[in-house]
């Protein structure tokens, strides 16, 4: 299984696009979104700035690129070339291939995480302490998995036509209605109460959570344990699915 991720990872870091969009476009965003503000600018009922609200939103959106972009497209076309069920030939466990996904993927993810902070940091001046950098970074990272789940679970779902439109709709739903593109305090107030139940809305309120020096609320919690849940039981009985099926 270690030949797989380090074949995964190499692949990843070859595809150029890949890489701009999963590490690069969410600090440009970033920078538009939060260009103009400054450290007075500050977003009605969180008491954070604007750089410093958006900053977790664009951290926690290149994650969810690198992992739900990631997983989807490539385990959907694999299926249709042969490769897993070439796969499935050798001594690797069925979870072995899933594993690798998720794993390279995570890997990717890392680094877009890491460069938002960078960005905000030196060109906004968002300052924290050293232990809600450390704190950020590991909610979110490890956030990510929630939605690496859901990327292996449409991977599985569609065909390799059908799964890119399905992919971008999912991905532009839960970035644009979860808030990680402008706060959710801007929706009219019907669709804030949609907000709050996704699990992108969750995710970034780990780490707005760290950044207030409090506990996330539960509800947050409750939210991302029961994607989780609901993603990767979904993903392996696809799996499943699909193994009976070859």
């Amino acid at each position: 299984m270690n030949s797989l991720i380090k074949l995964e990872l190499t692949r990843a870091l070859r595809n150029r696009k890949f890489l701009f969009f999963s590490v690069i476009y969410p600090s440009v965003l970033f920078l538009i979104i939060a260009g103009n503000a400054d450290s007075t600018t500050k977003v009605p009922g969180t008491g954070l700035t604007l750089p410093t609200y958006m900053m977790v939103s664009m951290a926690s959106f290149g994650a969810l690129t690198a992992v739900l972009m990631g997983n989807s497209e490539r385990i959907a076309k694999e299926r249709e070339g042969g490769w897993v069920r070439q796969l499935r030939l050798t001594a690797l466990p069925g979870r072995g291939y899933v594993l690798a996904k998720t794993a390279s993927a995570a890997v990717v993810s890392l680094p877009s995480i890491v460069i938002v902070f960078v960005v905000a940091a030196a060109v906004k001046d968002v300052t924290l302490d050293a232990w809600q950098w450390l704190a950020l970074t590991g909610a979110i990272w490890a956030g990510s998995l929630v939605f690496a789940a859901l990327g292996v679970a449409i991977g599985y779902l569609a065909s390799g036509d059908a799964v890119r439109p399905i992919t971008m709709i999912t991905y532009f739903g839960l970035s644009m209605l979860g808030g990680l593109w402008m706060p959710t305090t801007t929706f009219p107030g019907w669709l804030q109460d949609i907000a709050k139940w996704l699990p992108t809305h969750a995710y970034a309120a780990l780490g707005q959570a760290i950044e207030q020096s409090r506990a996330p609320h539960v509800r947050d919690l409750a939210v991302l344990v029961v994607s989780f849940a609901l993603f990767a039981g979904g993903a392996a009985w696809l799996y499943r699915k699909d193994t009976l099926k070859a």
